[in-house]
């Protein structure tokens, strides 16, 4: 974090480890004693939710304001799409064992999206489209590995589930975060979005989908290129021309994303709408 200003007073990390260093006595190990700041059970409570709803958006904040970074290119995708040539982990059966390792090509074309990025932000000294993701396995893992291909730094926001999910080892570590609550994720996964790819997911890519159309939608975020990679899955999966005719939606609405299958195909959308130098990625 940044560097303390210089000050004549005690600093609240010197009086916390005087504190530690208090002799036991019934009054020192009693939880009124404590720091309100280093008292886990204070900290924690319900009447202190909204001290916590600041402090995961600050840190997040303060590093990213740090490294410099001011936009990023967001990938949402699923979890469960494997690498090419892997298994398919999160299989449940032998249909969804085959159709997840048909889809691990949208791992590579992630991974190839991430690189354009990646190489885009370089030019600019990281301070701009630098590759956000979610932090796990599958989709975002691709989008961290495609910007550590190019020696780029990349961004994971993680959040604490009930079952064990380790951050993806492409992230940058500086720049890998974890939250408690999704409302706080998801401002800093959209707060700096130039652009929103969108891969195939289930429940979650879908949510990040339609709240990030939903924002656009109602003007409450810049329209920026939003992404949907995989037309056939998409095409299957939502039927948005029912929703035109159903008039759920405006008929112009489905305009306000663009529907590609490559990597290429995709970032063309980007770099035509900001009017980006085209990169070229190395030959694989």
């Amino acid at each position: 974090m940044a560097r303390r200003a210089n000050t004549p007073l005690r600093t609240s990390s010197e009086d916390l480890a005087a504190a530690k260093r208090a002799p036991s006595t019934p009054q020192t190990e009693s939880a009124a004693f404590r720091l309100a700041f280093s008292d886990d059970e204070f900290m924690t409570s319900e009447d202190t939710r909204g001290i916590r709803f600041q402090l995961e958006y600050l840190k997040a904040e303060f590093r990213l304001r740090e490294h410099g970074i001011r936009s990023t290119v967001v990938l949402f995708g699923g979890a469960r799409i494997p690498e090419p040539g892997k298994p398919a982990w999160a299989a449940r059966n032998e249909t969804q064992k085959k159709n997840l390792e048909a889809a691990s090509h949208y791992y590579s074309e992630a991974r190839r999206f991430a690189q354009y990025a990646s190489l885009t932000a370089r030019a600019l000294d990281f301070h701009d489209y630098v590759v956000v993701t979610g932090g796990g396995p599958g989709v975002m893992e691709a989008g961290n590995r495609g910007a550590a291909d190019v020696g780029a730094p990349s961004i994971g926001f993680n959040i604490v589930l009930p079952h064990e999910q380790t951050p993806n080892g492409y992230i940058t570590p500086d720049l890998c975060f974890n939250f408690h609550y999704f409302a706080t994720r998801k401002i800093h996964l959209l707060l700096r979005a130039r652009a929103v790819a969108i891969f195939p997911g289930g429940f979650g890519t879908l949510d990040e989908f339609f709240e990030t159309l939903t924002l656009i939608q109602t003007g409450r975020m810049e329209r920026v290129p939003l992404l949907l990679f995989g037309k056939e899955f998409w095409s299957r999966v939502i039927n948005f021309g029912a929703l035109a005719e159903a008039g759920t939606i405006a008929p112009d609405d489905p305009h306000l994303f663009t529907l590609v299958d490559s990597a290429e195909e995709g970032w063309n959308v980007v770099r035509q709408h900001y009017n980006l130098p085209e990169v070229t990625l190395a030959a694989e």
